[in-house]
């Protein structure tokens, strides 16, 4: 039977964040890629949720979350990842973080050790320093609203190849649009802290999976933002990793392949 998952919200300093919330059991918690929210994880919880705790949260500036007064660093999600353990009394938990989350991610279980129990890094590729500066730009920008309308059809067609005509689609534009007219905070986090993240990284001492998609580098590779020979850095700064490799699996895949991925993590954990 499916776990009701609900929604509720953090007060913070700097604003307040929306979590979801579900199941009993073992925590663990899920932090999503950019432009999404919370919702990337609307498959998985449900399944998840039937023997473990579950927590997703809003990264500040995306989904129904609050923007921060501010710039990020990597370091501030990370402590608002920790502020939400403490305020749901949860001493340590399991992390599981895709693309941006899994550098917010890692960072917790490089700076907060005693708080993380085991780490599972989703689609978590490295960048050189002329992509560091492609995704400061284009982040610090955001995505401009045209008076025409035009902006909408762009982002339907911007994933359709990956994700097709249909609901998921439309989900992804609907956290799009949420983004659109302000900077994306925590795309500006990422691009300050990716050419760090191998010396972070290497504070990482709790057991490790590294989760990729067999087709999860393209949309990256072809907007430029990353390259083939740049990913095998968490290999190298996280030794005591292991790797699962999903045969199919796109950036999208925690949405498209929720069975693969549950197993991958239960396995694991």
């Amino acid at each position: 039977m499916s776990q009701r998952i609900k929604r509720a919200f953090l007060d913070t300093e700097d604003g307040q964040i929306l979590y979801r919330i579900g199941g009993e059991g073992k925590a663990i918690l899920l932090l999503h890629m950019i432009p999404r929210s919370s919702d990337e994880f609307q498959e998985l919880m449900s399944i998840l949720a039937e023997k473990n705790l579950v927590i997703a949260m809003d990264l500040m500036g995306l989904g129904d979350s609050d923007k921060p007064p501010r710039v990020y660093s990597v370091a501030d999600y990370a402590k608002t990842a920790i502020a939400l353990l403490d305020e749901l009394g949860i001493q340590k938990a399991n992390i599981f973080g895709s693309l941006t989350g899994g550098y917010i991610a890692g960072e917790v279980a490089a700076a907060y050790p005693n708080r993380v129990d085991k780490l599972i890094l989703c689609n978590l590729f490295g960048f050189d320093a002329e992509e560091k500066d492609k995704i400061l730009h284009r982040y610090s920008q955001g995505f401009p609203i045209k008076a025409d309308g035009s902006h909408l059809m762009e982002q339907w067609l911007s994933r359709l190849n990956y994700i097709g005509n249909g609901e998921l689609n439309h989900r992804c534009v609907l956290e799009d649009l949420k983004c659109f007219g302000s900077p994306v905070y925590p795309g500006i986090a990422i691009a300050n802290y990716c050419l760090a993240a191998p010396q972070r990284f290497r504070l990482i001492q709790c057991p490790t999976l590294i989760l990729s998609g067999e087709k999860a580098l393209e949309p990256l590779e072809k907007a430029g933002l990353a390259k083939a020979e740049n990913q095998y850095w968490l290999k190298d700064v996280i030794p005591h990793s292991q790797r699962v490799e999903l045969e199919g699996g796109t950036l999208w895949m925690v949405n498209q392949m929720p069975t693969e991925i549950v197993k991958s993590v239960i396995d694991f954990l």
